[in-house]
């Protein structure tokens, strides 16, 4: 494991503005010439920093958080069982017009749920495939089942007023339209400390959506940034010139990171910088917790 003299910085004081950390971070965004917000939280709430966190962004897969809640949610209170199956059928509608749509299973990051075609599969193994794997497929069903508004009211119930979903992914016609799911930092921030104290559905919901997390398979962002070994629980987003990743760093200090970023054709330049940034926060949340008293 790196020394976690490699990862010190000053610590920042619950003001959100200034700071040697808040400062940093500024810098490192300047020099990657993107839109970038940051939203950082410690669990203790000794420590944040907010960068533009009210700006918004097309969501990409991060909205797939609230889908997930909204499924524990509904488990719950018992309008359904997480291991009642759905059919598998790549057939949805545009919410533009009604018309029919198919996802690409090229252009999909999982293959599992297309192989599955014609039989079914439980809604938890949906939800493991939405979040740790990506699927856009597992997605789009999960939304189907679960019906927008509601994932949409689950959104409102936590606080999260900067997130808006609207869709499954893949709508052509409403992308040409501008009709996306977007989000802010700041929603994100409060879904993830929502989860992370339990505060999301319900203890035992929370717990195993925090597991489902934890097994994400997207690693160059977040988790790029801390010692290897650390627990991460979170959740990845990319389109075109998009990369998002949010989350819980179980480290010395907990915290919740949001990094959102907006600009960059290349994943792996962009990669970099949410790697750069998370590895800054986690040096400043290091250093605040070897100085606590």
């Amino acid at each position: 494991m790196l020394p976690l003299l490699l990862y010190a910085l000053a610590a920042q004081t619950p003001s959100g503005g200034g700071g040697a950390l808040d400062s940093r971070l500024r810098e490192i965004i300047a020099s990657s010439g993107a839109e970038v917000s940051v939203a950082y939280r410690t669990l203790d709430g000794r420590s944040e920093v907010l960068i533009d966190p009210d700006r918004s962004f097309h969501a990409a897969s991060t909205m797939k958080v609230p889908v997930m809640i909204e499924l524990f949610a509904q488990a719950s209170g018992g309008r359904l069982s997480l291991s009642d199956t759905l059919p598998i059928r790549n057939e949805f509608r545009s919410i533009v017009d009604g018309s029919l749509y198919r996802l690409s299973e090229g252009d999909d990051s999982d293959r599992e749920v297309h192989a599955a075609l014609g039989r079914t599969l439980t809604l938890q193994a949906l939800c493991e495939l939405m979040i740790r794997r990506s699927s856009n497929f597992a997605t789009n069903l999960l939304v189907d089942h679960l019906g927008v508004e509601r994932i949409q009211e689950s959104v409102g119930r936590l606080g999260a007023d900067g997130m808006r979903v609207m869709r499954g992914v893949e709508d052509g016609k409403a992308f040409e339209k501008g009709l996306n799911n977007s989000t802010t930092a700041r929603a994100l921030l409060t879904l993830f400390e929502k989860l992370a104290r339990k505060e999301a559905v319900d203890p035992q919901s929370d717990a195993i959506m925090l597991e489902i997390l934890k097994g994400q398979q997207f690693t160059e962002g977040i988790p790029a940034g801390v010692p290897p070994g650390t627990t991460v629980a979170h959740k990845t987003g990319n389109i075109t010139r998009i990369h998002h990743d949010a989350g819980i760093v179980y480290g010395p200090r907990p915290y919740v990171l949001v990094l959102l970023v907006r600009g960059m054709e290349d994943r792996k330049a962009s990669g970099a910088i949410i790697a750069e940034l998370s590895r800054t926060v986690y040096g400043s949340a290091s250093r605040l917790e070897t100085t606590a008293p």
